[in-house]
């Protein structure tokens, strides 16, 4: 056994295939191939991504490989074949790359990988091809959903709202179909009853159906008002369901990761509603009479003019970035109107937890955080942004102690390197001296082996002065764009209005969290302060300001 460290990779893209466990024959497979080339695999080197598509590169197992083999902690590695690293061409050739720069061996079990120009055309046919199947997948089964569509074709809604029961082909004898079912059916039309009939609110009406303990499909008592609204807004209670409603496209700017969401989303897609009239609709059986379902729209859509809380755009400064530090869910502005002594009206604002509100979660709140005067918080946070803006050298301090690595400016690359250039003629020495039978073969292995490794070495240092002087590069421009930003805004920020302020809040900050004693303003910051893209980096820095009505509070930079 030879004490070289290896491991395995593996990925199956759909979740149905991650819960089949169909991924085990791909371990199983790459186990046995290790067993024989004599290596010992550790449980810390297996690299599995589960339901993750290949059409990404943010994937967690494929990002603690990247991260070990940068770290050089690997020799070689394992993977099924090109397409189970990325499924895009241009992906599998930078990894590939990437991972033959820092040393490591890559082996495919479907074939031997050496370095020669037959083989890395091969790569290449290989991961064009795979992208062009991909790409004739989606194209197929998107023309084929269409065609189904088109011809009343159940089977390509793939699922039954509720009030149905969806039968497969292989249940339904070849044909799919939705099935009513009677109790929930009868649900159904007493929610289109009471709006179409008796006019009431989405409100009232899950406070009647908790009262009377109907559940709902996943066993739940409580009925969430979004739920009733997708409800009554079904066209399939009707009898047409509709198909092609959504589409799914690239995944768009997130102010901050959703509570329960992964920070690296398994398919990094967003879904976007279509206009009604590219709808395709499919023929179900009717639970409600057209008349009563046009009647119900016409009340939603009055509910909608009539509704003091439903104005459309922002009406609150730090909307959509607030977030609660106990149970993670966020917070949302609240107008409230109270009495005064004189007996004023008076309206107050606040930023309230939506654990705190215990008709979200059958009658009990979750959460026991303290609600926040809008007025206060906006304050707070305005501040902090405007301090940074004034003092963008904080950002350098700060970056200097993320590197946590001591400076080395005082090694020279250049005697590196031409230490590098040293033992390169040594190897090359050496082969030509086992070439012309100058050396036996015992002697050859460990001499040409000591001489890889200090070139590994060598090659580590020099690309470590390499990154730090990159590093320092990016900071200067990470602070020169900061100070750019900061002149032009600098002076008109005590004259800014609402909406200058709201944008400049949601480009700096990634988030604030409200606790019971404190409050984090977590700060974004990119060399490009105007970039909104999703995958924006940061700084981190924490310092502690007294705050009387809100406690102390800290603000950081993270990425």
């Amino acid at each position: 056994m030879t004490q070289k460290q290896v491991g395995i990779y593996a990925r199956v893209s759909s979740r149905q295939q991650a819960d089949e466990g169909t991924i085990e024959s791909q371990l199983a497979a790459l186990r046995q191939l290790v067993e024989q080339d004599g290596f010992l695999l550790s449980e810390e080197f297996t690299f599995v991504d589960l339901g993750y598509s290949g059409a990404n590169l943010i994937r967690p197992g494929l990002d603690r490989l990247r991260d070990i083999i940068a770290l050089q902690g690997l020799d070689r590695l394992y993977v099924l074949s090109p397409d189970r690293l990325a499924r895009k061409y241009a992906y599998q050739v930078l990894l590939v790359d990437e991972f033959q720069r820092t040393g490591v061996e890559v082996v495919f079990l479907n074939r031997e990988l050496h370095q020669t120009p037959e083989d890395e055309l091969l790569l290449q046919v290989q991961g064009i091809i795979a992208e062009y199947e991909r790409a004739k997948i989606v194209e197929r089964s998107r023309r084929g959903k269409r065609h189904a569509a088109q011809t009343d074709q159940v089977s390509v809604l793939s699922g039954a709202p509720y009030g149905y029961q969806y039968v497969t082909k292989q249940e339904g004898s070849g044909q799919a179909h939705y099935e009513v079912v009677p109790e929930e059916a009868r649900i159904v039309r007493q929610i289109f009853e009471w709006i179409g009939i008796e006019r009431v609110s989405i409100g009232e009406i899950c406070r009647r159906l908790q009262q009377e303990g109907v559940r709902t499909r996943t066993g739940k008592i409580t009925w969430d008002r979004t739920t009733v609204w997708g409800m009554l807004k079904n066209p399939a209670y009707k009898g047409t369901a509709a198909f092609g409603k959504t589409r799914v496209g690239p995944m768009g700017r997130r102010l901050r990761v959703q509570r329960g969401h992964l920070l690296q989303p398994r398919r990094p897609v967003s879904t976007t509603a279509m206009p009604q009239a590219e709808w395709i609709f499919v023929a179900v059986p009717a639970l409600v009479d057209e008349a009563l379902f046009e009647a119900v729209q016409a009340q939603l859509q009055e509910n909608l003019q009539r509704s003091r809380q439903n104005r459309r755009g922002p009406r609150y400064l730090l909307q959509g970035v607030l977030v609660c530090a106990q149970c993670q869910y966020a917070y949302y502005g609240k107008a409230v109107s109270n009495n005064t002594a004189k007996g004023k009206k008076r309206d107050y604002a606040y930023y309230r937890c939506i654990g705190t509100d215990a008709y979200r979660f059958g009658g009990e709140r979750i959460c026991d955080n303290m609600q926040v005067r809008t007025e206060m918080l906006d304050s707070l946070v305005w501040h902090e942004v405007c301090t940074l803006l004034e003092e963008p050298r904080r950002l350098e301090r700060e970056y200097q102690r993320r590197l946590q690595a001591p400076s080395r400016e005082d090694e020279d690359l250049a005697a590196i390197e031409v230490r590098i250039g040293k033992v390169r003629r040594g190897i090359a020495r050496l082969i030509d001296s086992y070439a012309e039978s100058l050396i036996e073969k015992q002697e050859f292995e460990p001499r040409i082996s000591r001489l890889r490794q200090r070139l590994a070495g060598l090659q580590g240092q020099a690309q470590q002065i390499t990154d730090e002087v990159a590093r320092q590069v990016e900071l200067r421009l990470i602070i020169s764009r900061l100070e750019e930003f900061a002149m032009k805004v600098r002076d008109n920020l005590d004259e800014a209005d609402w909406l200058t302020k709201r944008e400049l809040i949601r480009t700096l900050v990634k988030r604030v969290e409200i606790g019971k004693e404190k409050v984090n303003v977590v700060f974004r910051v990119t060399p490009d302060p105007f970039d909104l893209s999703p995958e924006r980096g940061g700084l981190q820095d924490c310092w502690r300001r007294a705050h009387a009505p809100l406690g102390h509070h800290k603000a950081h930079y993270s990425q």
